[in-house]
């Protein structure tokens, strides 16, 4: 037995001290093919100090040798020495038949750094000088996948597909069904994804979710529904798919339902806010008020800057004439710099029917830089000003009011009136 293999069988028998043993054997007498045998398992094995070792004495025995610079360099990169590494790599000749390998390392760990464009020059490079190589096409897809340019990313996946339909472990039926969904095209998306359900056995968790995920985009809310519960399956705890699937629930008018995904999205996690506010939507629909309004103010008790829950109980409370208590939940947020026109308008109505007639009047302004072509809003805004005299201002809104709905007889007469009012 040669001192390469009993140095791998002593390392997987947990006997290191004789395992360090024969690997300085082979490094002080073992022949290059042992060397580099020993290296490559001590790399795979994790043994990192003592596999750079030898592939350094292989590249002082073969310092023109590409393949050793390769192995070396894929070593410091584990070793996070990422700049020695660029380094080695980049002294691989253009000559050399693996430039092509060095190319494609270089340009993932520019990558990693961030340097998108020196890493997709390494790869035009790399295609350049192989065409047709798959591996080539994938690492440009995934470059381009990545960095949003979704049609060249396309373009590469289905000239893999052409040949082949799995690299390096990855469904592309799968990537290109992702890059579709990215882009926005769910429909041709969603065919992806039946071809990968169709080549792959069982899809794993995440690609089941952005299966569901693209069906709802898409509007196939059954096969959304499908999907989703695949996951819930597979994983209860899969937090992002809850709130999904009860509105596809809400789509296919099953409010129970949905209601009940809700609170079951609720048990794994009781702070997913959005779950709160869509309940509240979902029990004001199934007319359970009271439990709706509870709903809504979890929501906010969990962020009170979180916008939709407090517009959407502030209507309740506008619809109970509750006006103190739209005030008393929106008046902080406008306080803290928050200009929501939505909520700038119900404040607007509350402090006007509480009287406070100047803090409404400065809600209804502050309201009208967003809401400048809302009809009911400028009815609203016009009738408080005639109300408090202010002919100037009325007479812009009903001037809005008539360019919107100029066969308005109401507005006509309304701006008539406070025209002929503003000359006396």
């Amino acid at each position: 037995m040669n001192k390469f293999i009993k140095a791998i069988n002593a390392l997987e028998n947990g006997n290191l001290e004789k395992a360090f043993q024969y690997i300085n054997e082979v490094k002080e007498k073992g022949k290059p093919e042992e060397k580099y045998d020993l290296a490559h398992e001590l790399f795979q094995l994790g043994f990192l100090d003592h596999a750079k070792d030898l592939f350094s004495d292989l590249l002082q025995e073969y310092p023109d040798e590409g393949e050793l610079k390769i192995r070396l360099a894929e070593v410091l990169i584990e070793m996070d020495d990422i700049e020695q590494a660029l380094l080695i790599l980049e002294e691989i000749s253009e000559n050399d038949p693996d430039y092509t390998e060095a190319l494609l390392l270089l340009a993932d760990l520019y990558q990693m750094q961030g340097l998108w464009e020196v890493s997709e020059q390494k790869l035009l490079q790399a295609e350049n000088r192989a065409p047709d190589e798959e591996v080539v096409q994938f690492a440009l897809a995934e470059l381009y996948a990545s960095v949003g340019r979704f049609a060249q990313a396309v373009r590469r996946y289905e000239q893999i597909l052409s040949t082949m339909n799995e690299i390096a472990g990855v469904n592309i039926y799968e990537r290109l069904a992702e890059t579709y969904s990215a882009a926005g095209e769910f429909e041709k998306a969603l065919h992806y994804f039946e071809e990968a359900n169709k080549h792959q056995k069982l899809l794993d968790i995440n690609t089941l979710f952005k299966y569901g995920f693209t069906a709802y985009h898409a509007g196939y809310w059954k096969t959304a529904i499908e999907k989703f519960n695949e996951v819930i399956t597979l994983d209860p705890e899969y937090q992002s798919v809850y709130l999904l699937l009860a509105k596809c629930y809400e789509h296919e008018n099953d409010l129970e339902k949905s209601w009940e995904t809700i609170q079951k999205g609720l048990k794994v996690n009781d702070f997913q806010k959005e779950l709160y506010f869509y309940g509240g939507k979902i029990l004001l629909k199934l007319q359970n008020q009271e439990k709706a309004e509870q709903m809504l103010r979890e929501a906010i008790a969990i962020d009170p800057s979180y916008i939709d829950p407090v517009i959407t109980l502030n209507k309740i409370l506008l619809h109970d004439h509750r006006y103190e208590e739209v005030i008393e939940l929106s008046s902080p947020l406008i306080q803290e710099g928050e200009e929501d026109p939505e909520i700038l308008w119900d404040l607007a109505i509350s402090y006007q029917h509480m009287e406070q007639y100047s803090e409404s009047l400065n809600c209804y302004r502050q309201a009208y830089n967003f809401l400048k072509d809302n009809e009911q809003f400028l009815q609203n805004f016009g009738e408080f000003l005639m109300e408090e005299g202010k002919r100037g201002e009325a007479i812009e809104i009903y001037n809005k009011l008539v360019q919107l709905d100029p066969g308005n007889v109401e507005y006509t007469n309304t701006l008539e009136h406070l025209l002929m009012s503003n000359e006396i």
